[in-house]
Protein backbone atom coordinates (compact mmCIF):
# COMPACT_ATOMS: atom_id res chain seq x y z
CA UNK A 1 0.00 0.00 0.00
CA UNK A 2 1.40 3.80 -0.78
CA UNK A 3 1.24 6.83 -0.20
CA UNK A 4 -0.68 7.70 -3.53
CA UNK A 5 -4.05 5.37 -2.68
CA UNK A 6 -4.22 6.65 0.54
CA UNK A 7 -4.02 10.65 -0.98
CA UNK A 8 -6.56 9.33 -3.91
CA UNK A 9 -9.31 7.99 -1.44
CA UNK A 10 -8.60 11.19 0.55
CA UNK A 11 -9.32 13.12 -2.72
CA UNK A 12 -12.01 10.94 -3.70
CA UNK A 13 -14.12 12.06 -0.60
CA UNK A 14 -13.53 15.84 -0.78
CA UNK A 15 -15.97 17.89 -0.83
CA UNK A 16 -14.99 21.69 -2.22
CA UNK A 17 -17.51 23.51 -0.35
CA UNK A 18 -16.68 22.38 3.30
CA UNK A 19 -12.74 22.91 1.83
CA UNK A 20 -13.61 26.21 1.36
CA UNK A 21 -15.33 26.54 5.07
CA UNK A 22 -12.64 24.70 6.51
CA UNK A 23 -9.93 27.19 4.91
CA UNK A 24 -11.47 30.25 7.09
CA UNK A 25 -12.16 28.27 9.71
CA UNK A 26 -8.58 27.16 10.14
CA UNK A 27 -7.09 30.83 9.22
CA UNK A 28 -5.15 29.61 5.96
CA UNK A 29 -5.41 33.84 4.68
CA UNK A 30 -2.49 35.89 4.87
CA UNK A 31 -1.06 36.61 8.73
CA UNK A 32 -2.79 34.28 10.28
CA UNK A 33 -2.00 31.15 11.71
CA UNK A 34 -2.31 28.82 9.32
CA UNK A 35 -1.50 30.56 6.56
CA UNK A 36 -1.35 28.88 3.32
CA UNK A 37 -2.76 25.67 4.65
CA UNK A 38 -4.67 23.42 1.60
CA UNK A 39 -7.59 21.74 2.45
CA UNK A 40 -9.91 18.85 0.24
CA UNK A 41 -13.01 19.03 2.57
CA UNK A 42 -12.59 15.60 4.37
CA UNK A 43 -14.60 15.18 7.59
CA UNK A 44 -11.93 13.87 10.84
CA UNK A 45 -14.83 10.18 11.28
CA UNK A 46 -13.97 9.77 7.33
CA UNK A 47 -10.20 10.37 7.97
CA UNK A 48 -10.45 8.07 11.23
CA UNK A 49 -12.43 5.62 8.56
CA UNK A 50 -9.09 5.69 6.09
CA UNK A 51 -6.21 5.49 9.10
CA UNK A 52 -7.96 2.40 10.69
CA UNK A 53 -7.56 0.90 7.07
CA UNK A 54 -4.23 1.77 6.54
CA UNK A 55 -3.10 1.37 9.77
CA UNK A 56 -0.08 -1.31 9.06
CA UNK A 57 1.50 1.17 6.21
CA UNK A 58 5.18 1.82 7.35
CA UNK A 59 6.72 4.86 8.53
CA UNK A 60 8.03 6.04 4.76
CA UNK A 61 4.45 5.87 3.82
CA UNK A 62 3.32 8.18 6.60
CA UNK A 63 6.49 10.55 5.84
CA UNK A 64 4.82 11.40 2.68
CA UNK A 65 1.76 11.77 3.51
CA UNK A 66 3.09 14.48 6.37
CA UNK A 67 5.23 16.00 3.77
CA UNK A 68 2.10 16.71 1.89
CA UNK A 69 0.59 19.87 1.61
CA UNK A 70 -3.24 19.19 2.28
CA UNK A 71 -4.38 19.14 5.86
CA UNK A 72 -6.41 16.27 5.95
CA UNK A 73 -3.59 13.90 4.21
CA UNK A 74 -0.99 14.99 6.72
CA UNK A 75 -4.39 14.71 9.55
CA UNK A 76 -4.72 11.33 8.26
CA UNK A 77 -0.89 10.53 9.01
CA UNK A 78 -1.15 11.50 12.27
CA UNK A 79 -4.01 9.51 12.91
CA UNK A 80 -2.38 6.27 11.27
CA UNK A 81 0.40 6.86 13.21
CA UNK A 82 -1.65 7.12 16.67
CA UNK A 83 -3.58 4.17 15.86
CA UNK A 84 -0.04 2.12 15.38
CA UNK A 85 0.81 3.07 18.28
CA UNK A 86 -2.28 2.06 20.66
CA UNK A 87 -2.99 -1.42 18.59
CA UNK A 88 0.63 -2.58 19.07
CA UNK A 89 2.13 -3.12 22.97
CA UNK A 90 5.91 -3.64 22.01
CA UNK A 91 8.46 -1.10 23.73
CA UNK A 92 10.54 -1.10 20.83
CA UNK A 93 7.80 -0.28 18.43
CA UNK A 94 6.12 2.34 20.46
CA UNK A 95 9.54 4.21 21.09
CA UNK A 96 9.82 3.96 17.02
CA UNK A 97 6.21 5.68 17.07
CA UNK A 98 7.27 8.31 19.35
CA UNK A 99 10.92 8.83 17.73
CA UNK A 100 9.27 9.36 14.49
CA UNK A 101 5.93 11.69 15.50
CA UNK A 102 8.96 14.12 17.18
CA UNK A 103 11.15 14.01 14.03
CA UNK A 104 7.72 15.38 12.42
CA UNK A 105 6.98 18.70 14.48
CA UNK A 106 7.48 20.93 11.35
CA UNK A 107 4.05 19.20 9.65
CA UNK A 108 2.41 18.90 12.74
CA UNK A 109 1.33 23.05 12.02
CA UNK A 110 -2.28 23.48 13.10
CA UNK A 111 -4.21 23.12 16.34
CA UNK A 112 -5.85 20.33 15.44
CA UNK A 113 -3.44 18.36 13.67
CA UNK A 114 -1.23 18.42 17.87
CA UNK A 115 -4.71 17.85 19.67
CA UNK A 116 -5.66 14.59 17.81
CA UNK A 117 -2.32 13.17 18.35
CA UNK A 118 0.06 14.25 20.78
CA UNK A 119 -1.57 13.23 23.87
CA UNK A 120 -2.71 9.44 22.72
CA UNK A 121 0.85 9.07 22.11
CA UNK A 122 3.46 11.15 23.60
CA UNK A 123 1.31 11.05 26.67
CA UNK A 124 0.86 7.41 27.15
CA UNK A 125 4.05 7.02 26.23
CA UNK A 126 5.60 9.38 28.62
CA UNK A 127 3.32 8.22 31.55
CA UNK A 128 5.74 5.95 33.54
CA UNK A 129 9.06 8.46 32.24
CA UNK A 130 10.59 11.63 32.93
CA UNK A 131 9.18 14.32 31.33
CA UNK A 132 11.72 16.58 30.83
CA UNK A 133 10.87 16.46 26.80
CA UNK A 134 8.14 18.41 27.54
CA UNK A 135 9.64 21.36 29.00
CA UNK A 136 12.22 21.41 26.19
CA UNK A 137 8.92 21.30 23.73
CA UNK A 138 7.57 23.78 25.55
CA UNK A 139 10.71 26.22 25.88
CA UNK A 140 11.17 25.88 21.26
CA UNK A 141 9.62 28.97 20.72
CA UNK A 142 7.62 26.88 17.89
CA UNK A 143 4.39 27.42 18.81
CA UNK A 144 2.84 24.26 17.52
CA UNK A 145 5.97 22.54 19.46
CA UNK A 146 4.68 24.22 23.07
CA UNK A 147 0.93 23.27 22.11
CA UNK A 148 2.24 20.01 22.12
CA UNK A 149 3.84 20.32 25.29
CA UNK A 150 1.10 21.87 26.86
CA UNK A 151 -2.04 19.66 25.43
CA UNK A 152 0.20 16.21 26.22
CA UNK A 153 -0.28 16.88 29.87
CA UNK A 154 -4.27 15.65 28.93
CA UNK A 155 -3.21 12.08 29.27
CA UNK A 156 -1.72 12.94 32.91
CA UNK A 157 -4.71 15.34 34.31
CA UNK A 158 -6.96 12.83 33.11
CA UNK A 159 -5.31 10.70 35.81
CA UNK A 160 -5.16 13.47 38.67
CA UNK A 161 -1.24 13.48 37.94
CA UNK A 162 -1.28 17.60 37.62
CA UNK A 163 2.36 18.30 38.42
CA UNK A 164 3.61 18.92 34.25
CA UNK A 165 0.27 20.76 33.49
CA UNK A 166 0.57 23.62 36.38
CA UNK A 167 4.45 23.53 35.29
CA UNK A 168 4.35 24.07 31.83
CA UNK A 169 1.23 26.87 32.08
CA UNK A 170 3.29 28.65 34.31
CA UNK A 171 6.15 28.05 31.58
CA UNK A 172 3.86 29.39 28.75
CA UNK A 173 1.20 31.85 31.12
CA UNK A 174 3.25 35.35 28.94
CA UNK A 175 2.93 33.74 25.71
CA UNK A 176 2.05 36.04 23.07
CA UNK A 177 -0.31 33.42 20.91
CA UNK A 178 -4.14 33.52 21.49
CA UNK A 179 -3.61 30.07 20.02
CA UNK A 180 -1.54 28.84 23.45
CA UNK A 181 -4.05 31.22 25.69
CA UNK A 182 -6.30 28.59 24.99
CA UNK A 183 -4.45 25.84 24.89
CA UNK A 184 -3.20 26.38 28.49
CA UNK A 185 -6.73 27.64 29.83
CA UNK A 186 -8.17 24.59 28.21
CA UNK A 187 -5.73 22.16 30.58
CA UNK A 188 -6.40 23.86 33.70
CA UNK A 189 -9.77 23.71 33.17
CA UNK A 190 -9.51 19.94 32.74
CA UNK A 191 -7.57 20.27 35.94
CA UNK A 192 -10.13 21.88 37.64
CA UNK A 193 -12.58 19.16 36.70
CA UNK A 194 -10.90 16.74 38.60
CA UNK A 195 -9.29 19.26 41.59
CA UNK A 196 -10.61 22.08 41.80
CA UNK A 197 -9.01 23.34 44.46
CA UNK A 198 -6.09 22.40 42.45
CA UNK A 199 -6.85 24.80 40.07
CA UNK A 200 -8.18 27.63 42.41
CA UNK A 201 -4.29 27.53 44.20
CA UNK A 202 -3.14 28.22 40.66
CA UNK A 203 -4.96 31.03 40.28
CA UNK A 204 -4.53 32.57 43.36
CA UNK A 205 -0.96 32.93 42.10
CA UNK A 206 -1.41 33.83 38.66
CA UNK A 207 -4.62 34.86 37.45
CA UNK A 208 -3.51 38.78 37.71
CA UNK A 209 -0.67 38.22 35.06
CA UNK A 210 -2.80 35.49 33.01
CA UNK A 211 -3.77 36.60 29.19
CA UNK A 212 -7.60 37.60 29.57
CA UNK A 213 -8.92 34.68 27.47
CA UNK A 214 -6.59 32.26 29.39
CA UNK A 215 -8.34 33.16 31.92
CA UNK A 216 -11.68 32.70 30.70
CA UNK A 217 -11.19 29.45 29.76
CA UNK A 218 -9.71 28.01 32.70
CA UNK A 219 -12.88 29.10 34.92
CA UNK A 220 -15.44 28.66 32.14
CA UNK A 221 -17.20 25.78 34.53
CA UNK A 222 -16.91 28.13 38.08
CA UNK A 223 -20.10 29.60 39.32
CA UNK A 224 -21.05 32.38 37.79
CA UNK A 225 -20.40 34.68 40.49
CA UNK A 226 -17.11 33.38 41.12
CA UNK A 227 -16.15 33.82 37.31
CA UNK A 228 -17.47 37.50 38.09
CA UNK A 229 -14.79 37.40 41.24
CA UNK A 230 -11.70 36.74 39.05
CA UNK A 231 -12.22 38.72 36.10
CA UNK A 232 -13.22 41.95 37.93
CA UNK A 233 -9.99 41.71 40.18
Amino acid sequence: MTAQDIIKELQTLGNPAKAVHLSRFFKTGKGQYGEGDLFLGVTVPEQRAIAKKYRTVPFNVLQELLCNPYHEIRLTGLLILVEQFTKNKDTDFRKNCVDFYLSQTNHINNWDLVDLSCYKLLGVWLNDKERHLLYQLAASGNMWEQRIAIVTCMHFVRQGDFKDCLAISEQLLHHQHDLLHKAVGWLLRETGKKDRATLSCFLETHYRNMPRTMLRYAIEHFPAEERKKYLNK
